[in-house]
Parts: C-alpha cells; sequence; structure tokens
C-alpha cells in the first residue's frame, strides 16, 4: 500500500513538473512574441528609441503615411504646395509606390523626404524574421527601380513592432520613425479636432503622424489650419532625417 502511494505520487510529481515546464516556456514565448511598442534610433550603442528631436529648436515634421488610394495624397501635395512646404516626409507602402510611379516622382519633385512602410503593409510583429526581411527586401528594389535612392526611414505598419523589429531595421541600415504627436486624422473626426489635436499637443522636437491616404479625407482641409497655427507659434517644419540627425535628441534605449 506504501509502495503504491509512493508510486503513484512519484508519477504525479513528474506530471506536475512537465506542466510547470511546459507553462513555464509556453509564458515565455508569450513574453516575446506580444507586442511592444518603441520609437527607434539605431546608433553604435545599439538600438535606440527616438519619439521626438532637440526639443531646444522650434522645429517640427510633419510626416504622412500612405498605404491605399491615389486621390487624397493629390490634394494633400496641393496644399504643402500652396502652403511652400517642400521638406515634409512621406512614408509610403512599397506596394502602393509601385502601383503609383507618377505620384511617387511627385513627392520627390516637390522637394519632400520619402521613407518606407515595407512592402505589403502587414504589421511585422505577425512576421517571421524572414518574413521582415524579405518584405524589406522588396521594398528596397521597388523603390530603387523607381530612381527614390538611400531610403533610410522605416515607419513599421500600424506603428506595431518590438525588439526584433528594431534589430533587423538596424542590420538593414534603417532608423525606425514613431511620432510624438498623433492627429488620428485617418479616423476623420473632424477637421477641428484634427487641428486642435496638434495645437493642444505640439511642442518643439515633435514628429507630427498625419495621412495621405483615401480613408483620411479630412487632412486636406485640416492641414491648412495646421500650418497656418504652427506658423503663427514660430516654428519651422524639417524633414525627419534632419530631426534625427541633431544630437540632442530624446532617446530610449531599447532592452
Amino acid at each position: 500500500m506504501l509502495f503504491y502511494f509512493y508510486i503513484t505520487s512519484k508519477r504525479k510529481l513528474k506530471q506536475f513538473s512537465l506542466i510547470t515546464i511546459i507553462a513555464f516556456f509556453t509564458a515565455c514565448l508569450v513574453y516575446i512574441q506580444a507586442p511592444k511598442t518603441f520609437s527607434t534610433f539605431s546608433t553604435n550603442k545599439g538600438p535606440m528609441a527616438i519619439y521626438k528631436g532637440d526639443a531646444s529648436q522650434k522645429n517640427v515634421s510633419l510626416t504622412f503615411d500612405i498605404s491605399w488610394g491615389d486621390e487624397n495624397v493629390l490634394k494633400v501635395l496641393d496644399v504643402l504646395r500652396n502652403q511652400k512646404i517642400t521638406n515634409a516626409t512621406f512614408f509610403l507602402s512599397a506596394s502602393w509606390a509601385e502601383r503609383h510611379p507618377e505620384i511617387v516622382e511627385t513627392i520627390v519633385k516637390q522637394g519632400h523626404e520619402i521613407g518606407t512602410l515595407g512592402y505589403r503593409y502587414k504589421s511585422y510583429t505577425q512576421l517571421t524574421p524572414v518574413e521582415m526581411q524579405r518584405d524589406l527586401n522588396n521594398s528596397a528594389e521597388v523603390f530603387n527601380r523607381l530612381g527614390v535612392k538611400d531610403v533610410k526611414l522605416f515607419r513599421p505598419p500600424n506603428g506595431e513592432y518590438n525588439k526584433e523589429v528594431i534589430k533587423l531595421a538596424a542590420r538593414n541600415n534603417l532608423s525606425v520613425i514613431h511620432w510624438s504627436v498623433n492627429t488620428e486624422d485617418w479616423r476623420n473626426p473632424g477637421t477641428n479636432k484634427i487641428v486642435k489635436s496638434v495645437e493642444n499637443n505640439t511642442d518643439p522636437g515633435d514628429i507630427i503622424l498625419l495621412h495621405a491616404s483615401d480613408s483620411a479625407l479630412q487632412t486636406p482641409k485640416a492641414l491648412p489650419l495646421i500650418w497656418s497655427y504652427l506658423k503663427e507659434e514660430g516654428y519651422k517644419n524639417i524633414t525627419v532625417s534632419q530631426m534625427i540627425s541633431n544630437t540632442k535628441t530624446n532617446i530610449k534605449i531599447v532592452k
């Protein structure tokens, strides 16, 4: 009887230990794969986070994401031209750029900077390292074919990325760019709310997120009002590359 109890207890102990080990590794795997959003900048110290530029200078960077549509972006470009803004930064899905080479050419001719959203515009946290690298390779091939050389800025789709995405970007000599002011213009909350999001939240060095896809219907109307406010407050618009080249950028080391 005692022998039977010992065997049974030993078996239960082994089962419990096995379950505990499996649970531990499962938890580790979930933690590793869980999306963590960081704004990053790669330096010789390793992957670092950047969410805005030098706060001692009254500069901002207007940035526009585009992943689909061909009507709204033309309206945005018209507004920028009329407002004499020639140094915005456009983050383009390479698959979109591939389908609209003439618009890409217009963006470049107007003096704006181009960054990439990758090729397929799919969250990198859902891709394997091989799939991420393939997507970045496809993106680079498209921009090279379109004559857009030395694209060094990468904004992960939906702003979703983790440490592995940061490391991969660094290996590809890309700076991962996030934002410090989110207008949420893609939600079409109303022109006034889009403008107020800038007026109420903008400080020197901010990177402002806007959209030029066809979903952001109110952005062309909000943009002149946004720029009017920024000018009145003494702000100057500069490209993201100019913004992050300053040594006084606000950074976080991503561990």
